[in-house]
């Protein structure tokens, strides 16, 4: 969430930054709640003046008078309540606009960073690097061919127990996942990362906190009957993990590695990836997450990336890292690094993980604190997908396709799995 203070005094400042991710912003309504939202604060703060004055007068008079019912008393106390009724007037009126504010600004986007590349869209990112050796041959299989082949999972029989978009994993494919979790989580739980396991339920709250609300609810599933929905990533508890805390600065980094299913709509994908493993209502993603003191974000963002590319390079998959332009950001992120793992039947990079430094947008949604030279300073939030399971096994089966149907495992992989191949019956 943006300062409100920001926004009050520097409305061009916020609507300049907000544009540069290509679309024009217009905050007068909001800039408007603010300054009325100041009034409010000074006429409670000069009620109070007034109130306490005359709280000392009433004191003497108290002190002074025979009768504690002299008509100068009483009609002392009479003012002195008219003081009271007053504030607890514009204290109402503020509880109200403060809710008008929250939900208006809670629709505005994270200021790009700096260093963020301009451009209008993911034609702009820029390609920082590329590892690896792509496998380019003509023929090859797409990875739900070679699980079908292979009988590693059913998506006709998952409709019938759900709807389009869910997979079942049979036999190998449920081992490869189950393996490929447990990789993950060990690598990142021995570079100093704590293992949580949150819940796949998160309130409202939660996904505020992140900013999944209220620009995302038509992605999200819902519960009819609570207010709890389907967490559509692990970054939305690791970030509420810590709601409304002051984290002691001795402490930080924090650094979360959280297995968790999630569960996305995917509202807007318009019949893409209808097949296979990489668009679907529910997956399972290993999520990195770090609560970092804000004057050292920016190499915690680094260390982050390094951490999730980790994965890539020791199951020997090809990849590229992209720098995301201002149009392509995400809603709560000041920087994003895309990490794009290489399919070779589709000849190209499809996100694997992004990698994201928040600054202190979802710690100010969620009040998340340290502090910084005795002050009370909102955190910096980072996360990142370390990585996405699904898309991992994509990339496994295609990359590891042998020319007799088999595919073959990462060496790395090798003792989780049990095989160094998955073979035909």
């Amino acid at each position: 969430m943006l300062d409100q203070k920001l926004i009050r005094e520097n409305p061009t400042f916020v609507e300049n930054n907000l544009s540069l991710r290509g679309k024009v912003y217009d905050i007068s309504s909001i800039h408007k709640l603010t300054l009325k939202r100041k009034e409010i604060d000074i006429e409670i703060s000069n009620l109070q003046t007034e109130s306490k004055k005359l709280s000392k007068i009433i004191g003497q008079e108290i002190r002074n008078s025979i009768s504690t019912n002299s008509k100068e008393l009483n009609k002392l106390k009479e003012q002195g309540n008219k003081y009271r009724i007053k504030v607890s007037e514009f204290e109402e009126k503020k509880r109200i606009l403060d809710q008008q504010l929250q939900d208006e600004i809670s629709k505005l986007p994270n200021f790009p960073s700096k260093d963020t590349p301009l451009g209008e869209n993911e034609k702009n990112n820029i390609q920082i690097k590329a590892w690896g050796d792509p496998l380019k041959k003509d023929n090859l299989k797409t990875h739900w061919e070679i699980g079908e082949n292979l009988n590693l999972f059913d998506t006709a029989k998952s409709t019938k127990i759900a709807k389009s978009r869910f997979i079942t994993l049979k036999g190998n494919g449920a081992r490869l996942e189950r393996a490929l979790i447990n990789f993950m989580l060990d690598v990142h739980t021995n570079n100093g990362y704590l293992e949580l396991m949150p819940p796949a339920l998160v309130n409202s709250e939660s996904l505020q906190g992140s900013g999944q609300l209220p620009k995302f609810s038509n992605e999200s599933f819902k519960c009819a009957n609570d207010d709890l929905w389907l967490s559509p990533t692990a970054e939305v508890p690791l970030t509420a993990f810590h709601k409304n805390e002051i984290i002691d600065s001795k402490i930080l980094p924090l650094k979360y590695v959280a297995y968790s299913p999630c569960f996305r709509r995917e509202a807007g994908s318009y019949g893409r990836d209808t097949k296979g493993l990489i668009r679907l209502h529910q997956f399972n993603k290993v999520e990195l997450y770090w609560f970092s003191d804000p004057n050292k974000s920016l190499e915690a963002h680094k260390a982050i990336t390094a951490d999730a590319e980790s994965i890539l390079k020791k199951l020997n998959l090809p990849y590229r890292l992209v720098d995301i332009c201002t149009g392509d950001l995400g809603f709560s992120s000041s920087r994003t690094f895309d990490l794009e793992v290489w399919l070779p039947s589709n000849k190209c990079y499809r996100e694997i993980s992004s990698c994201s430094n928040c600054k202190d947008f979802q710690a100010r949604r969620s009040s998340i604190r340290t502090k910084i030279d005795k002050k009370n300073s909102y955190i910096h939030t980072l996360n990142g997908s370390g990585l996405a399971i699904g898309r991992t096994m994509a990339a496994i089966l295609e990359n590891g396709q042998q020319p007799d149907g088999s595919v073959k495992i990462p060496e790395a992989l090798v003792p989780y799995f049990g095989s160094s191949l998955i073979k035909t019956n």
